[in-house]
């Protein structure tokens, strides 16, 4: 995952971008979001990770209104197309087999979802999993802006001590 980071920080960095929006880039991210944007920031291009949790924080938080608001239309919209079908039910089915979670734990349950870093869980995927079992958009954006945060600050923390120690 380092090398990942890495590659995409030097591809970004080698264009000319600046360092914070680099970190906002790659926190805008499906599957990498503020996880790899703040290791990026602290670890490789040793930001203050204040400056780098608010930038990764806010690169994460922002496609999650867009996604409570149109992935429904957008997946049915994909689903007419032939062979972007199978791949649309494929990403709803296998969302969806998280719901468990959600339906046992309530609100609750897509706040632990979204904030333990762990690979499949995010923003994104909370927003996804959200929309899919229709929600309340506004209660879901609000959990899962919690729980970006909290991801944020546990990763902020390992990055900090693991980090250093390891990738340095």
């Amino acid at each position: 995952m380092q090398e990942l980071c890495r590659t995409i920080q030097e591809f970004l960095t080698a264009h000319g971008i600046p360092d914070w929006l680099v970190v906002f880039i790659i926190s805008l991210c499906p599957i990498l979001e503020c996880r790899l944007g703040m290791f990026t920031a602290i670890v490789l291009l040793q930001m203050n990770p204040f400056v780098g949790f608010i930038i990764s924080f806010l690169g994460n938080i922002l496609p999650i209104p867009f996604i409570l608001l149109l992935i429904n239309q957008i997946f049915e919209l994909l689903k007419k197309i032939p062979y972007i079908k199978v791949p649309i039910i494929w990403l709803e089915e296998k969302t969806l087999k998280k719901k468990d979670k959600i339906d046992k734990y309530g609100i609750w349950g897509l706040l632990l979802f979204v904030a333990i870093p762990l690979p499949g869980t995010g923003g994104w995927t909370g927003a996804l999993l959200a929309s899919l079992l229709h929600l309340d958009r506004k209660k879901s954006f609000g959990v899962i802006a919690v729980g970006v945060f909290i991801a944020g600050l546990i990763i902020t923390v390992l990055s900090l001590v693991v980090g250093y120690a390891v990738f340095n």
